[in-house]
């Protein structure tokens, strides 16, 4: 059996799906193939693509968010607003020879772009009707324009979005709410004092803050407002590629009155997270099933106009997360988890029920079952 994952390096979201769903189904023994669908045919374009969405959500976010807005707010009525269709037009042809040459038995797009690119080729009867089409929705919320793709079946965060699905047109059929899909370490869990251990800090109480891949937000603020804090725990500040912060963040450890420890891009964030009480983060998709899946408490910060804004909406109604604003700073939030037992023991109970820590080993059972059925 064999697989094609086609990402998009918009965000970084997009393309830590698709690692995930490769790694789940190596472990089933699914051959998988993984492209960057606009950038392994026309690398200008990809790099269009990826700084113009860099660009918007990290220097002009209110525009980025306005546009996204519109893009919900359009009626069923409206002219059909593909997003990729000038790319779509640059890659097809490549696309789809590329394609015919996979002998492929399903393909999955971890990306809106790549679903209208299979859309089209399905329209034109270049992909053969046996070939599954999956697309994978990387946020806690339905984006614009999946409505207006054709897949087989769609992959969501959870069962709470089949009404959203439904109310875009998307039959409900067609919507498989596993999760979305992480790496499978993601899926195991080590104590708190094993993780302190293998990371080399102290077994003490832990907060963890984490930077976005994007760079939006103010990440230094929020940790100087950590240090306020009366609570006695230490920091661990992974920075990933954004190495301005990461020198910023060194520079301000040794006037804090918290110890803290920084890192750069790293490959053991399951690590961290099991050495932590709780996470500080922006509201990212992947980001947050990662936590979720590792049992971890959400502490949210800085969400992008946009699918951030509704993640952060979906998390706040389910009651897996406390919000982070002008008028309650992050200090205070962390005050909150660390002295409201009460609070803290509803929340690993609905974290339980909304965490999906088997996404990817299930999309990969499910595709199995699927094409050796056809």
């Amino acid at each position: 059996m064999k697989a094609v994952i086609l990402t998009i390096s918009a965000g970084g979201g997009h393309n830590t799906a698709a690692k995930a769903i490769n790694e789940c189904f190596s472990e089933r023994s699914i051959e998988t193939v993984t492209i960057d669908a606009y950038k392994y045919f026309n690398k200008y374009l990809s790099d269009v693509v990826e700084n113009g969405y860099l660009f918007s959500t990290k220097y002009v976010p209110k525009l980025y968010g306005k546009f996204y807005r519109m893009a919900e707010k359009k009626s069923d009525t409206d002219i059909k607003m593909k997003m990729g269709a000038f790319g779509t037009a640059l890659v097809l042809r490549k696309f789809a020879r590329f394609i015919a040459a996979q002998n492929a038995d399903v393909i999955i797009a971890t990306h809106i772009f790549a679903g209208e690119l299979l859309t089209i080729l399905r329209e034109k009867g270049i992909l053969d009707e046996s070939v599954k089409t999956v697309g994978i929705v990387t946020d806690f919320t339905v984006h614009p324009f999946w409505e207006e793709t054709n897949l087989d079946y769609y992959v969501t965060a959870s069962e709470l979005l089949n009404y959203q699905m439904v109310k875009k047109g998307i039959p409900e059929e067609k919507i498989l709410p596993f999760g979305i899909p992480v790496h499978p370490k993601f899926s195991k869990k080590i104590s708190k004092h094993e993780a302190r251990g293998l990371l080399g800090v102290p077994n003490k109480d832990t907060v963890f803050v984490i930077a976005g891949s994007m760079g939006f937000g103010d990440v230094a603020h929020h940790i100087k407002n950590l240090d306020k804090s009366g609570h006695d725990f230490q920091i661990i500040a992974v920075c990933g590629n954004n190495k301005k912060l990461k020198a910023h963040l060194e520079k301000m450890k040794d006037k804090m009155n918290k110890d803290m420890f920084v890192y750069g891009f790293v490959n053991n964030v399951d690590v961290i997270m099991d050495a932590a009480d709780c996470i500080v983060t922006k509201p990212g998709g992947l980001t947050v099933s990662e936590a979720l899946a590792k049992k971890m408490h959400l502490i949210l910060i800085d969400p992008i106009p946009g699918q951030e804004d509704r993640n952060s909406e979906f998390l706040l109604n389910c009651g897996v997360a406390i919000k982070v604003s002008e008028t309650f700073p992050v200090d205070e939030a962390v005050h909150l988890f660390y002295d409201n037992k009460i609070k803290t023991e509803y929340y690993d109970r609905i974290i339980d029920a909304v965490a999906k820590p088997d996404a990817g080993m299930k999309l990969g059972e499910f595709v199995e079952k699927v094409c050796r059925k056809d």
